[in-house]
């Protein structure tokens, strides 16, 4: 199974009351099943991540069925026709994209609370964030890398970083990804809370190697060196990002 980092948004328990309307408890362990639409390594129960900040209570709702039949399609939207008729039928597509209506006809405010990226972090997502955010944590015996902030402070970053890279000429397919990830958090309360979790990706570092980690600071000082107009300077931050994730970005194109 693809080992995979999360994107996830947490709702004030005050503000998060409509999304947690069916939602039963704490997030349950990973099952691995398998069902018309694949396999899955989640929890088929409709339950929820839970954090506990300044003396408040937030959630994540994990809507697994909502994930799993949006995550389908967007692959298969991902590749021309031929190729994703192999990798899904039309008929399952189809099944699919009915399954999604029905639970946007029944929940018209469903939305999903989680990204996820197999293998490798896109580095689009560490500029929603701050260096002093990154979170070095041990889990279950292991190191593992979190970053939190507000989503009002990620909504402001990544904003910018849509603007200096416009300002900047990028190809409107590389603004469009950053762009995308804005559209995904606007429906979602300023006050809520972002979490970028390195979860099962972190297994494919050194704990040295994700103690040194520092990819958060070199995409920031790399949109900020194009801010400046310092090309050089930007491609070669960007660049040490990169080659820092390019062993397990390689591992997403080899699967």
């Amino acid at each position: 199974m693809a080992q995979v980092a999360y994107l996830r948004i947490y709702l004030p328990e005050r503000r998060g009351r409509a999304a947690l309307e069916h939602v039963s408890g704490p997030a349950a362990a990973p099952v691995l099943t398998r069902g018309e639409f694949g396999l899955s390594s989640e929890s088929s129960r409709d339950d929820a991540f839970v954090m506990d900040v300044d003396g408040r209570r937030f959630f994540c709702p994990r809507h697994p069925r909502l994930r799993m039949l949006e995550g389908l399609l967007a692959f298969r939207n991902a590749y021309d026709p031929s190729t994703a008729s192999t990798l899904v039928p039309e008929a399952i597509a189809e099944r699919a994209a009915a399954e999604l209506d029905r639970i946007y006809q029944r929940h018209p405010d469903a939305r999903s609370h989680i990204l996820t990226s197999p293998f490798y972090v896109p580095l689009r997502w560490f500029a929603a964030f701050e260096s002093s955010e990154r979170e070095i944590f041990d889990f279950e015996g292991s190191t593992s890398i979190r970053y939190r902030t507000r989503v009002s402070q990620a909504t402001v970053r990544l904003r910018h970083t849509v603007g200096v890279l416009e300002e900047a000429g990028f190809d409107e397919v590389i603004v469009e990804q950053v762009a995308d990830v804005l559209d995904w958090m606007r429906p979602f309360a300023g006050e809520g809370i972002l979490e970028l979790d390195y979860a099962g990706v972190a297994s494919l570092f050194s704990d040295a190697e994700l103690v040194l980690d520092e990819s958060t600071a070199d995409v920031v000082a790399s949109i900020d060196a194009l801010e400046r107009g310092d090309f050089e300077a930007a491609g070669e931050l960007y660049a040490t990002a990169a080659g820092r994730w390019a062993h397990a970005h390689a591992l997403a194109y080899a699967n």
